[in-house]
Parts: C-alpha cells; sequence; structure tokens
C-alpha cells in the first residue's frame, strides 16, 4: 500500500507581479497546508492562472517569494497544451509524466553505482524506489489510457496521432488524463472540468476527494468547489489581493455574506456620524445666531458681572462640528453594491414571427396571440440547426433548455428574441424581450461604457451593482475582460422591465459569487424566463418546466 503523500508546503510572502504596466498580484500573501484541496475564484483576468503558475514554477514573481516544497512531484495542468499541433500523443503523456521520466533516471543512475554504494548511497537509492513506487511509476501510462475512457475518451488514441489532429475537448481530456495519472503530490489544475461531461466529472470529484497529495484548482465550477475543497482562495482583481476562506465552498459563500454585512454595517454607521456632525452643526449655528450682538451698558464689564463673548462656546462647537464633517466626507465609505434584480413587466403588445413573414400578421395574429407575457411555437424550425419545436409558455413560467452540444438550444433563444425568423412554423412572444448572448457581442467595441451607455446608467447599473470599478467605466470595452464584457450584458438586463429573459449560459466567465447573486437574482424575476445552460448546480436547482432538444434522426439508408 503506498505511503500518504502530505508534505507539501506552500507560501507566498508579499509577492507583486505585474506584465507591463498591469499589476496583476500586489503584496500577496497566503498559505497552503499539506493535504488541502484548494479551490481558486474570481473573475475572469483577475489573475488565477497567474497564480498556478507561480505556484507551478512557469513564472517567477516580480517582488516577494514563492515558496513550493512538494517531495513527491508537481503536476500542473494549464488551460491549453503547452505542444505545438505537430506533437503527438505520446510527446503529451510524455511532457505530463517528465517528473516520473526524471526520478527513473535517479533510479538507473543510482543503480550503476551500487557495487560500491555505502550506506548512505543504499538509503538513498531505497528512497528514490519508494518515490517511484508512491507514484506508481511502473504503471503510470497505462494509467493514462484508463483514465482518458473514466473522463469520456471512447476510444484509445493513437500515441502517433498528431495533436492538431484531436478536438479541442480531446486535447483537454489528454492532458488531465497524464496529469492526473502521474500522481503528483502537488497536482495544480486549471478548469478541470471544462470539457467534461457529467459522468466524467463526478468521477474526477470522487477520484480527486480519494487522491493522497495536496491539489490546487483554478475554477467556476460550483458543484466541483462545493464538494472537492476544503478551503477557497479568492483572487481580486480590482485589488489584486487573494483573500483566504476556509470550510470548502460553504465557507467561502458565509465568508462573502459575513464581509457584505460589514461592509452595510460600516456604511451605515458612517452616514449615522454625517447626519450627526451636520445635526450639531445646525444646532450650534442657531444658538450661535440667538446670542445678542451687543449687550446692554451696565453689562460692559464694570464691577463683578463681566459679558461673555459673543464667539465663547458656540464658535468653537460650530468650527469643530464643521470640521469632523469635513473630515467624513472628505473620506467617505463606499456603500456596498447593490444586489442585482431583473424587473419583469407584462404589457399586451405581441411580437409574431412566421415562415411567411410577421408583417403578413398583422393586428389580428396579435388579437388571437398568447396572454400578455406569454411564449407560444408552432412547428417553429431552422432547417440544419433547430427541428420543429411546439411549446406554449404562461406569463411568468420558466423553462431550462436542455440537449446535446450543436442541437440547436442558441438557434431556439435567437428565435424567441426575434433576432432570427423561423423557416417554417410560428414564434408569438411578448414586447419586452431580454437576451444574455453566449458569445461576446462587443469584444471588438471601441467606445467605452460610458460611451456605450451613459453616465448615469454607467454609474447607476455597472458601477453600482460592483459590476465593474468606476476606473474601468472610461477604458475601451475591447481591453476589458470577457467576464468584465459578460457583466456589462447584465447590467444593460437589469436596467429595463422585461417580459422575458432569455439566458444562454448565463454563468459563463463569472465568478462564483456573482453567479450566486445571478441565481438569487432570478429566483424573485416574475417575467417569463428561458435558461441554457450548462452549470450542473444551476441545472440541479432549477424549478420550473425543463425541454430536452435531441438531435435529427439520422436518414435511412437505402
Amino acid at each position: 500500500m503506498r505511503a500518504p503523500l502530505a508534505s507539501t508546503q506552500i507560501v507566498l510572502s508579499e509577492v507583486t507581479k505585474s506584465y507591463g504596466t498591469r499589476v496583476v498580484l500586489d503584496r500577496v500573501s497566503c498559505t497552503v497546508r499539506p493535504g488541502e484541496r484548494v479551490g481558486v475564484v474570481g473573475d475572469n483576468g483577475s489573475g488565477k492562472s497567474t497564480l498556478l503558475r507561480l505556484l507551478a514554477g512557469r513564472e517567477r514573481p516580480d517582488h516577494g517569494e514563492v515558496t513550493v516544497t512538494a517531495p513527491g512531484g508537481t503536476g500542473h495542468l494549464a488551460q491549453t497544451l503547452d505542444l505545438p499541433p505537430g506533437a503527438r500523443v505520446a510527446d503529451a503523456v510524455d511532457h505530463a509524466l517528465a517528473g516520473l521520466r526524471a526520478l527513473e533516471s535517479r533510479i538507473r543512475a543510482a543503480e550503476a553505482l551500487l557495487h560500491r554504494a555505502g550506506p548512505e548511497e543504499l538509503a538513498a537509492y531505497g528512497d528514490l524506489l519508494a518515490a517511484y513506487e508512491a507514484r506508481g511509476g511502473r504503471d503510470a501510462r497505462r494509467r493514462v489510457a484508463t483514465t482518458l475512457r473514466r473522463l469520456g475518451e471512447r476510444a484509445d488514441l493513437d500515441p502517433d496521432r498528431r495533436l492538431g489532429t484531436l478536438s479541442g475537448g480531446q486535447r483537454s481530456r489528454l492532458a488531465l488524463a497524464a496529469a492526473l495519472a502521474a500522481e503528483p503530490e502537488l497536482l495544480l489544475l486549471d478548469e478541470p472540468t471544462n470539457d467534461l461531461d457529467d459522468e466524467a466529472v463526478a468521477w474526477l470529484e470522487e477520484h480527486l476527494r480519494a487522491r493522497r497529495g495536496t491539489l490546487v484548482a483554478v475554477t467556476h465550477d460550483r458543484l466541483f468547489l462545493d464538494r472537492v475543497t476544503t478551503a477557497v482562495l479568492e483572487v481580486d482583481g480590482d485589488r489584486r489581493t487573494v483573500r483566504r476562506f476556509g470550510n470548502g465552498y460553504a465557507g467561502f459563500l458565509a465568508g462573502r455574506a459575513a464581509e457584505r454585512t460589514r461592509r452595510e454595517r460600516r456604511y451605515e454607521e458612517w452616514r449615522e456620524e454625517v447626519r450627526g456632525a451636520e445635526r450639531l452643526a445646525e444646532t450650534n449655528i442657531g444658538r450661535f445666531a440667538a446670542i445678542p450682538r451687543k449687550l446692554p451698558r451696565g453689562f460692559s464689564g464694570a464691577g463683578a458681572f463681566r459679558a461673555r463673548s459673543r464667539t465663547h462656546g458656540a464658535a468653537s462647537r460650530i468650527r469643530a462640528a464643521r470640521e469632523r464633517l469635513h473630515r467624513l466626507t472628505d473620506n467617505p465609505v463606499p456603500p456596498p453594491p447593490r444586489p442585482l434584480t431583473f424587473t419583469g413587466r407584462f404589457t399586451t403588445a405581441t411580437a409574431t414571427a412566421t415562415a411567411a413573414a410577421a408583417a403578413a400578421a398583422g393586428p389580428a395574429a396579435a388579437a388571437a396571440g398568447p396572454a400578455a407575457g406569454s411564449v407560444e411555437l408552432a412547428g417553429a424550425a431552422v432547417p440544419g440547426r433547430l427541428q420543429p419545436v411546439t411549446l406554449e409558455l404562461a406569463p411568468g413560467e420558466r423553462l431550462l433548455v436542455t440537449g446535446p452540444n450543436g442541437v440547436g438550444k442558441s438557434t431556439l433563444l435567437h428565435l424567441l428574441a426575434g433576432e432570427l425568423a423561423p423557416a417554417q412554423g410560428l414564434v408569438r412572444t411578448p414586447a419586452r424581450v431580454g437576451l444574455l448572448r453566449q458569445d461576446d457581442p462587443r469584444a471588438a467595441e471601441p467606445r467605452s461604457v460610458v460611451e456605450l451607455f451613459g453616465q448615469e446608467h454607467a454609474d447607476r447599473f455597472v458601477a453600482g451593482l460592483g459590476l465593474l470599478a468606476p476606473a474601468d467605466l472610461t477604458r475601451p470595452v475591447r481591453t476589458l475582460s470577457a467576464g468584465q464584457r459578460r457583466k456589462l450584458e447584465l447590467a444593460r438586463l437589469v436596467a429595463y422591465p422585461l417580459d422575458l429573459l432569455l439566458l444562454d449560459e448565463p454563468t459563463n466567465h463569472l465568478a462564483p459569487a456573482l453567479v450566486e447573486e445571478l441565481e438569487a437574482a432570478l429566483a424573485h424575476f416574475g417575467g417569463t424566463l428561458v435558461v441554457v445552460t450548462h452549470d450542473r448546480r444551476l441545472r440541479a436547482g432549477f424549478s420550473g418546466r425543463r425541454l430536452e432538444l435531441q438531435r435529427e434522426p439520422a436518414a435511412a439508408s437505402r
């Protein structure tokens, strides 16, 4: 039986990392204890992958120190294979098993000197054999093929096959299988659940819970975080820091909620201090005005009774109150971001699209159409993209659309949004429809957020909701990360009332904390909702109807 590997030590001390003038991590200090399973979360572009590359030794910090001690080896799964398309499958496997191959070379070198080895050399040779056995070095290549099948690859990959001929999913699964098969003491994984089906992810979760050693995984998969991790590191892209939360994903959610409560309390305390300073200043100004400017001659100061200066007492209190007020207003406590809220509002107008043309339907079609806020599809289809769909949704109903890739889920949403006309059948939808697309419609947008939406909208629905930092509002949108542009689309949807809300993979590119907030907002949305998602946690908790789209049956051979 292999001995447990639990000696990994990870310490970051005042680490700073920049790319050109862009600071990604600023004076970050954190630790990972031996045997921990740590999830790394944060917005796209916040520095999660950078943190993983620093731990893997692929990059060096500008300042500070990264100390990683893993006697049983380190395995690093990046989001893309660091090999050219012309490399072979066998090259990718050897790349992942490089640590084991180096260990084998050291064993062979030690064996060549055994004939003259002393006690220390023999002990060192024994340690090498023990380390090799602990990692199952003899069976590593066989484990790659076995693991590939557990990850969803139906047939063995030819070792001589070129990587460029594999699909993106096949390359991802190959890299993950090889990293797992190497059985390093420290395993660093970047988005390991990408390109895996539910069955493969379930196996991966069980495997990682049972494995020995330390795990650090960057992921957006909330169910993976909930089932696998024992601690969470949140990379804050705005503050360029890393915060640690214990007790896995549940501890992360509890910590975030407690932090929001603290921010709300600090903001209310600041507001109360401001109101107090204003009241104090106003009160003393009133008292000051009530003091007469001149006193009778009998009280001019002669004798024992002496008049007090009009500026004595009240004026000093006014100055103190004003100074306090200036200090408070010069150093304001920012309010916590407002939570996301989608507003549902049903109208009487109905949009109609048919194969003939929406204009031909005229007023009669709207009058004969569904109730306000409802949705109707009658045999709506787009050849080659979507098989005929017949469906009715009452106002306020919820629908989860599932099915394999390429079956037409996004096409269905574009039909409902009125952006695509059916080649056959009919589509009726309410007047106010909002669509969150799966693609990135503003990837090349040269204008800034303020230029696109206006200052008021940007302040209220982008910065006010905490979706972007105020400094990002004036940047060209194309320079924002994919996650930041995704947040802009969310801001567009929450700004106006909607009868029908269509969400195509809404959790893509969003940090888990924002996804949790998005789920809460959807739970309170009063309009009709249609969602397409691969997010396992969102699907598991979805309350409403479900529609599974099927592929077109293969034509019978003649």
